[in-house]
């Protein structure tokens, strides 16, 4: 009998959503909301909320306390981090946003990233309840553990069998890496640098244009007009809805809208709404998504030809500002 494996679909799956998850819930989406604080507020906090002996023993391997313990000013900066805290400490959703802990008026921050006025109230308690939890496993596990690489390991190990039983979320994040894959098949010979999940690339005035994964809305192209930091021209921001289920679909741009309100509110110039569902009745999906400028089906994006891949190619080269395929050849031949 022959040996025949199937394809890992699955792990295609995984591979995926955890490039996406790791601006939103692992460590970079930590260092990154850290970042755009200040170290003072944040020491302030730690001392109030950690133990001095617990943030000395993380000193001496060179890590900082917030990689453990929560503070109020990091989750308020950046709500969707009590979902890092929760998988550092190894607690699934369903046993951590229940009655019986008393977290589970708090599962908006992680789901919505908001923060009500409430919960804001209520953060010191949460932080004292996370860090006695986090001193109890620091101060369990070997002291020659404690490295970033093993702490992140930790949260994958919570993570995997949260993806394994959220198939939408995985099969949304496989759409979310192939447009952004397309993305940068078409600005490839101008890309500067690139992550898995940002690339940076110039345009044909000089300037450099991100192209990064975001969790709401799912890819973001911003120019930066500046090395202030902040200072970025909001170009195009674009919403997946990689379900294939048909009746579901309406929801599905329902959800779209309200991403693309938030992104024109932040000064967006384009919102494009990506589908994974071919039948789908365009002008049904305008009017329940009315800020969408471009609809897009997933299968045509990936597919890399037609009329619906070459508008999306244009309209991509056009908004980033790099040259045309035409400008291009054009230039060599001189």
């Amino acid at each position: 009998m022959s040996i025949v494996l199937e394809n890992p679909d699955l792990q295609v799956d995984f591979a995926a959503a955890l490039v996406q998850l790791r601006d939103t819930f692992l460590q970079e989406a930590l260092f990154a909301t850290v970042k755009g604080l200040k170290l003072a507020g944040i020491d302030k906090e730690l001392a109030m909320y950690a133990h001095d002996a617990d943030l000395s023993l993380l000193a001496s391997k060179g890590l900082r306390g917030e990689i453990v313990f929560a503070t109020p000013v990091i989750l308020s900066a950046n709500p969707r981090l009590l979902g890092y805290y929760r998988l550092l400490l190894g607690f699934s959703q369903k046993s951590f946003y229940i009655a019986e802990t008393g977290v589970g008026l708090f599962k908006a921050m992680e789901d919505k990233g908001i923060l009500s006025k409430k919960n804001s109230i209520r953060l010191p308690e949460l932080c004292r309840a996370l860090n006695n939890a986090a001193s109890y496993l620091m101060n369990s596990i070997s002291e020659i553990s404690l490295t970033k690489t093993f702490l992140d390991d930790l949260a994958l190990l919570t993570l995997g069998p949260q993806l394994r039983g959220g198939a939408n979320v995985t099969k949304g994040a496989r759409g979310i890496v192939i447009v952004f894959d397309v993305i940068k098949t078409i600005v490839d010979q101008h890309v500067t640098t690139a992550t898995p999940r940002v690339m940076e690339i110039k345009n044909a005035a000089g300037r450099m244009v991100l192209i990064e994964f975001a969790p709401d809305p799912d890819i973001i192209i911003r120019e930066r007009l500046s090395e202030r930091p902040g200072d970025f021209r909001n170009i195009i921001a674009i919403e997946i809805k990689g379900g294939t289920d048909f009746s579901n679909i309406h929801n599905r741009i329902g959800e779209a809208e309200k991403s693309h309100q938030k992104a024109k509110s932040e000064g967006y110039v384009e919102c494009w709404t990506v589908v994974n569902v071919d039948r789908i009745d365009m002008a049904m999906a305008k009017k329940e998504s009315p800020s969408t400028n471009r609809f897009y089906r997933l299968s045509q994006i990936a597919a890399q030809s037609g009329q619906e891949y070459a508008d999306f190619e244009s309209r991509v080269v056009s908004l980033t500002g790099i040259p045309s395929k035409t400008e291009i050849v054009a230039k060599k031949r001189k």
